[in-house]
């Protein structure tokens, strides 16, 4: 049957198993749009007020539903607009395809009104990128783009399609989407044995959990292996919710804002388990801080062996086959002088929330009304820390942020995709005022499509991570980090058509935050905190892990 490029695209869609693309209309892709149109029974569009929203969207989709999240945008501008939160989910490893218009293949290259080398910006951030100058090749690639955003390392993958071909036509016929099997070929016998014996030597053995479990969906497998050793486990920033918080072999985050016993453990044991992790900078990027572990690295990704840290031994395959592969031939351990040790660790870090309008306080409050529903999306900064450290993560795919690139901004739309694609679950974005005005518009997608998100506002009228850092390292200066901003995010929330509620004592909290979860549309509360409240435990740029900075040692000094 001859279809045009349009309709084609639109059918590749459907049996690729699409429900819901992000996206914003233009010019250059008014023919696929047109097609949508016919297709709207089918195909949710979600209209979103801005490019990187639409990005930031299907971002959060893909995370909360481990389904490929898709967005869709018009030439030149329309198209760099997305380029944040393809880098976004590039370095976090997410799977999108992001769908761009262009103007006729006769005008490439000439400077045309709303042209841009879109292949050639995006290069760098996706695993692969195309234009398609051949009708006859569209269906092909839609497939193959697919499939790479999902195979291996999950990544973004770039489709740009000059106009002209959305309206020519070929033959179409309905092909099966490419399976994606789970990477294997590289989990040799050798490999496995090498890892079982560090293991089954080891005394005093850590875990340390990247975003690479929730990518395989290895949670069952990580608690069983940690398990059966008793080793404890420490989570990178992206893997929060893919480990029982309240699990007792679990210490916390790792790294510069990292609990205690997870940073200290790092530097006292003797084995370093690495699982779909990448040594981050934020984390171990120094060898000499861990120079006593011998260190087992197991990711799917070859380039990341060896890239930051050298490793003992190695395993390169997917997460969740090859820990199923290492659960039955490693041997049973105690390790019961360990865990005391760390145990004593965790004890002595334990925060205690105060009376006061405290980050601590909020997600203390916050945690007693979840039942594992919530799903937590953040923007990035103070808030992201204290999201991370104090809320108690309980199932899976549950915590949403940018980690990699560090994207302000990100949140929001991260949490209408997340709602979108999990409406069995409640999604809360954790802000900043300063993260949240760069696309608190999209606050208007969220009403206009009646999503029941909480948006929180942890306003402390400052860029507060940056201006911890200018306390501690600029003596105080602070160079444009107090946000002299008369908003009132109460009234901005309500013209937009949100409820909105604002907390300034502390027995409104679980008022507010009932009122909030007890609304059918979107929640704005605006939580005002102290400027001076800083993220602890801290770990300064290029220390030793365990040279942690409390806010206790700040006091005394």
């Amino acid at each position: 049957m001859l279809l045009t490029g349009a309709e084609i695209l639109i059918k590749s869609l459907l049996d690729e198993g699409v429900e819901t693309i992000f996206g914003y209309p233009g010019g250059a892709v008014l023919n696929i749009y047109d097609e949508l149109y016919k297709y709207k029974d089918k195909i949710r569009h979600v209209l979103t007020c801005h490019e990187q929203g639409a990005s930031h969207a299907a971002d959060g989709y893909a995370r909360a539903t481990g389904k490929v999240g898709v967005c869709l945008a018009t030439s030149g501008p329309g198209a760099t607009n997305l380029v944040t939160g393809i880098a976004t989910a590039y370095m976090d490893s997410i799977p999108m395809v992001a769908i761009t218009g262009n103007v006729a293949k006769p005008l490439l290259g000439k400077d045309s009104f709303q042209e841009v080398d879109i292949t050639g910006i995006t290069m760098p951030i996706t695993k692969h990128n195309y234009i398609v100058r051949d009708i006859n090749e569209l269906q092909d690639i839609i497939r193959e783009a697919f499939y790479i955003a999902q195979e291996g390392r999950p990544g973004p993958v770039l489709i740009d399609i000059p106009k002209d071909i959305t309206a020519e036509k070929t033959q179409y016929n309905k092909i099966i989407p490419k399976e994606v099997i789970r990477k294997s070929e590289h989990i040799t016998e050798k490999s496995l044995q090498e890892a079982v014996e560090l293991i089954n030597q080891s005394k005093r053995p850590l875990i340390y959990a990247g975003g690479g479990i929730g990518i395989s969906g290895a949670t069952s497998e990580l608690i069983k292996f940690a398990e059966k050793i008793n080793c404890p486990v420490s989570t990178s920033l992206m893997c929060m919710s893919e480990f029982p918080n309240d699990h007792e072999l679990y210490t916390g985050m790792i790294g510069m804002h990292g609990t205690k016993a997870s940073n200290i453990a790092a530097t006292k044991c003797d084995l370093l388990i690495t699982l779909g992790a990448r040594f981050s900078d934020r984390v171990i990027s120094n060898q000499n801080h861990i120079k006593n572990a011998k260190i087992l690295q197991i990711d799917v990704d070859p380039a990341e062996i060896n890239k930051n840290i050298k490793v003992d031994t190695c395993i390169v395959g997917d997460l969740k086959v090859a820990l199923n592969q290492l659960i039955p031939i490693i041997d049973e351990k105690k390790n019961d002088e360990w865990l005391n040790t760390i145990n004593n660790l965790k004890e002595n870090n334990k925060l205690v929330p105060c009376c006061d309008l405290t980050p601590e306080l909020f997600f203390d409050r916050l945690n007693k009304l979840n039942d594992g529903s919530f799903i937590i999306s953040t923007e990035v900064g103070q808030h992201q820390m204290w999201t991370a450290q104090y809320f108690n993560f309980k199932s899976e795919r549950t915590f949403i942020t940018s980690g990699g690139l560090g994207t302000m901004g990100y949140g929001l739309g991260a949490a209408i995709g997340a709602q979108i694609g999990r409406l069995d679950k409640r999604v809360f974005n954790i802000a900043g005022d300063g993260s949240f005005g760069m696309n608190c518009n999209e606050l208007v997608t969220a009403v206009k499509n009646n999503l029941p998100l909480i948006q929180v506002i942890m306003n402390n009228n400052c860029l507060g991570m940056v201006r911890q850092w200018q306390d501690f390292f600029y003596e105080g200066r602070y160079s444009e980090t107090t946000l002299d901003r008369p908003t009132d995010y109460v009234k901005l929330a309500e013209a937009f058509g949100a409820k909105a509620f604002r907390i300034t004592q502390v027995d409104e909290i679980d008022d507010i935050l009932r009122k909030a979860l007890d609304s059918e549309g979107p929640v704005l509360i605006d939580y005002l905190i102290n400027s001076d409240k800083k993220v602890f435990p801290m770990v300064a740029p290029g220390a030793p892990i365990n040279q942690i900075i409390s806010e206790e040692d700040i006091n005394i000094n």
